[in-house]
């Protein structure tokens, strides 16, 4: 294979790490390292937490309904108003029973999405794609590596909590043994505090997977949005510019900049010289300005192109080798010359003004 071939190759593979515009565009786009488990472990503990602290409340309002219900629903006269009466009065005594369970699971969605995603809203998610419904991609998906590893994690995550419920069991055989000589009310009591204790402990264990799961979802996710080195490069070039094109923008206003300079060289009182390489010309209106200005420096071709514009226009020249390379070291052009040098340049001007009578 040619060497140019081989660089194209190595190139065109998808080794680098994605870049924070790539990224963005991906969050714009939806795609985010997101896993569904967060969410389901995080609303799961919250609806067994909640349970806990408000469970004794919840049930005892849920066994004064029951009474409620059979002493004086089924005593009243079955007529329009009095079933609206009793429907009425049970949505509400439902509803102060569920709804602190239903708010803390929509809560805690809410926020296991946000730690994930953070604030994520994106239309482009949610627009229809014909190509979703294509029959093929479908079944590439179901067919894929993704679709095994997927496979193979809920296979993981059902022995694990099976075993973790499991356990839970053993541990309380002995009371589950024993429960035809208690009371109804001591094995509802018994069932209830098992069911707590196996969906406690399993949201624990979902929690722990869950954040694995995280783990691997934002390791894939970045796989997947890898960039190659001329996706870089061809991203820098949209971002920045073509690096061809900047030079010639770059070239272009150097030379803007070059006769704008030259324009003013005419204008100016005096060019000091060194004389062959350097050329510094300075212009002073004590009208308008409190000392003199550079407007003009160059060396070498320059320099003589700035003595022979200034020649032409009967600028005077002043050879003057340590001053000339110190204005040209320590000013750019429009600055006023340092204090420092406020005697040498003045003694300069003199005598050009002295010359100019």
């Amino acid at each position: 294979m040619p060497l140019h071939l081989d660089l194209q190759y190595f190139s065109g593979e998808k080794t680098e790490k994605a870049t924070p515009k790539k990224k963005e565009e991906s969050k714009k786009k939806g795609q985010v390292a997101k896993s569904a488990d967060v969410n389901t472990a995080v609303t799961l503990f919250a609806a067994f937490l909640m349970l806990w602290f408000t469970g004794k409340t919840a049930a005892g309002k849920l066994l004064h309904l029951v009474n409620y219900s059979l002493q004086n629903g089924l005593s009243l006269e079955p007529t329009e108003e009095n079933v609206q009466m009793l429907f009425v009065h049970l949505v509400q005594e439902s509803a102060g029973i569920v709804l602190p369970v239903l708010l803390t699971v929509l809560a805690a969605g809410v926020f296991a999405s946000f730690i994930q995603t953070g604030f994520l809203f994106s239309a482009e998610a949610v627009q229809m794609k014909l190509e979703r419904l294509n029959p093929l991609q479908g079944f590439k998906k179901i067919y894929s590596m993704r679709a095994v590893v997927e496979l193979i994690k809920s296979i993981l995550k059902i022995s694990i909590i099976g075993t973790v419920t499991f356990l839970v069991i053993w541990n309380k055989k002995d009371q589950l043994m024993k429960l035809s000589q208690v009371s109804l009310e001591s094995a509802l009591g018994i069932f209830g505090g098992l069911a707590f204790q196996m969906g406690f402990y399993a949201s624990l264990v979902l929690l722990f997977l869950s954040l694995l799961d995280f783990m691997y979802q934002k390791f894939d996710f970045e796989k997947s949005i890898r960039m190659s080195k001329q996706d870089i490069k061809d991203e820098y070039k949209k971002s920045e510019g073509d690096p061809k094109i900047k030079s010639k923008i770059k070239e272009k206003q150097r030379q803007m900049a070059m006769r704008r300079m030259m324009q003013e060289v005419p204008k100016a009182d005096v060019i000091i010289t060194n004389p062959t390489h350097y050329a510094i010309a300075l212009k002073y209106d004590d009208q308008r300005m409190d000392a003199p200005v550079v407007v003009a420096k160059g060396v070498d071709l320059i320099a003589q192109k700035i003595k022979k514009i200034g020649t032409e226009n009967r600028v005077a020249l002043v050879e003057n080798r340590p001053l000339a390379r110190t204005l040209y070291s320590r000013t750019e052009i429009g600055d006023v010359i340092p204090e420092d040098l406020f005697k040498a340049v003045a003694e300069i001007l003199a005598y050009v003004y002295h010359l100019k009578k």
